[in-house]
């Protein structure tokens, strides 16, 4: 149901099952990629959803990333000269489902829903690179497409790459205009740093006039952001208003995340009491959600909630 919701890169769902009775394990899995920018895979062992993943997902992930460029390389859709595919290229826009049952499950974690069986990696890499090998055996024009895909990703990751290189010559207030947005607090103490989002000059105009500037700072945005969800990261990168909060916060995103560089601990989203401020909220909880999920994780957003309406008695408001 989730890839009904985009268009396809192919129609046919890719579904295989596989079974050791032996060694007590057994695999049902079904993927279909689609031309969505991020990956959906749900895993499960014994029916429990493991959403904190473990040796399934590992073994998939593995044999994904093996395989498809094994087979971009043996018909020349990769050159030698090409640097490989990565993990998060070959599974851009990818759906997949993925189940194992085990005689003896072994469950890691704080809530235990992480499969640790080591067997379980081999198993289903095995069964992955020979399975998909030979659908894309049966079906290369696919085959193509999907890889096809996989090459537009690590274009855009590349270039996502070079924008983050370029913006790291220059200094944290100088990349993007930020002294002509940012009205920074006073204060370097991270622990006692606020920084609140608001909707446009005027909004923040009124913030600023109200706020402590020793400890709140207040960056406006114009208008709607990018909606991150339907954008590769080299598209969301070039966005002045996303690069703004990015450089703002100072952590870096992705991969490069470093929490210790935050320069506020509680950011605050500040939108309009209305509909077109429920969707600005709602595409800035998605930005961080995709780029710095650990600021929500450990709870550093937080939502305000302005007033609606305002009261006025005789000359008093």
């Amino acid at each position: 149901n989730a890839a009904k919701k985009v268009e396809l890169v192919h129609d046919e769902v890719i579904a295989f099952e596989s079974e050791d009775s032996a060694r007590g394990i057994s695999l049902e899995i079904a993927m279909q990629w689609t031309t969505a920018y991020a990956e959906s895979v749900h895993t499960y062992a014994n029916t429990i959803n493991t959403h904190e993943g473990g040796t399934h997902e590992e073994g998939f992930r593995a044999a994904l990333t093996s395989l498809l460029n094994r087979y971009a390389r043996d018909n020349k859709i990769l050159r030698e000269k090409d640097d490989n595919l990565t993990g998060d290229d070959v599974r851009e826009g990818l759906t997949a489902v993925l189940s194992v049952k085990l005689s003896e499950p072994q469950f890691e974690g704080q809530t235990k829903t992480k499969l640790g069986n080591s067997m379980a990696r081999g198993f289903v890499q095995g069964v992955v690179n020979d399975e998909l090998g030979d659908w894309f055996g049966r079906n290369p024009n696919i085959a193509r497409d999907i890889i096809r895909k996989a090459q537009l990703a690590s274009q855009a990751r590349m270039a996502a790459r070079k924008a983050r290189d370029n913006a790291r010559r220059k200094s944290p207030m100088e990349s993007f205009g930020m002294p002509g947005k940012l009205s920074d607090c006073s204060s370097k103490n991270p622990i006692e740093c606020e920084v609140f989002i608001v909707e446009g000059d005027s909004a923040g105009g009124s913030a600023k006039r109200g706020r402590d500037p020793h400890t709140q700072a207040i960056l406006p945005l114009r208008g709607k952001i990018l909606n991150v969800e339907r954008a590769r990261l080299d598209r969301a990168l070039g966005n002045a208003e996303v690069q703004s909060m990015i450089t703002a916060f100072g952590t870096g995103i992705g991969e490069e995340f470093d929490m210790s560089k935050l320069r506020y601990h509680k950011i605050v989203l500040m939108a309009d009491a209305d509909v077109d401020g429920q969707h600005i909220t709602t595409l800035l909880l998605t930005l961080i959600f995709r780029f710095m999920r650990p600021l929500i994780e450990q709870g550093y957003v937080f939502l305000a909630s302005p007033p609606l309406y305002r009261i006025k008695w005789s000359n008093a408001r």
